[in-house]
């Protein structure tokens, strides 16, 4: 399995288009990028939602909405959606590629900058409501790759 985590800038005019032109062969998965930790956070929530649905333990039916779930560390679709979904206007997007040939038809769609992937502590902060203690002991990263894995333990 080979994944590819990306970063772009562009213009999301439809979200339904937009995802119907990355349809295709593997999974494209597309997030606001200020709402991850960086790569290793995505990565490591992407490794989650596969071995989740390796294991018959995934809480969606399609592997990129697992990774939504996963990243956001979240059992709520709505609530990941909100969190790390594509919104219509200008965005700084993180991309998922697995086994996927999208590359190029995403760079003609977006102008690739992996400088988004930069954590944005305090933005992350508010949105995951990271409290002192968390970022103190592990940092943004970290606590939110915890709660990434903790989502395995709870029922």
């Amino acid at each position: 399995m080979k994944i590819k985590i990306l970063g772009f800038k562009g213009e999301i005019k439809d979200i339904n288009e937009t995802l119907n032109i990355l349809e295709g062969d593997g999974i494209v998965q597309l997030m606001d990028a200020r709402a991850v930790a960086g790569k290793e956070h995505v990565l490591h929530a992407t490794t989650h939602a596969i071995k989740a649905f390796e294991r018959g333990e995934n809480i969606a039916n399609d592997l990129g909405l697992e990774i939504c779930l996963r990243t956001a560390a979240t059992r709520q679709i709505s609530k990941a959606l909100k969190m790390v979904g594509l919104k219509e206007g200008p965005m700084e997007i993180c991309a998922v590629l697995i086994d996927s040939d999208k590359l190029d038809t995403l760079s003609r769609m977006f102008k690739r900058d992996d400088s988004v992937l930069r954590p944005d502590e305090s933005y992350l902060k508010k949105l995951y409501n990271l409290t002192e203690n968390e970022i103190e002991l592990v940092g943004v990263t970290g606590a939110l790759m915890e709660r990434t894995t903790l989502l395995i333990l709870e029922s």
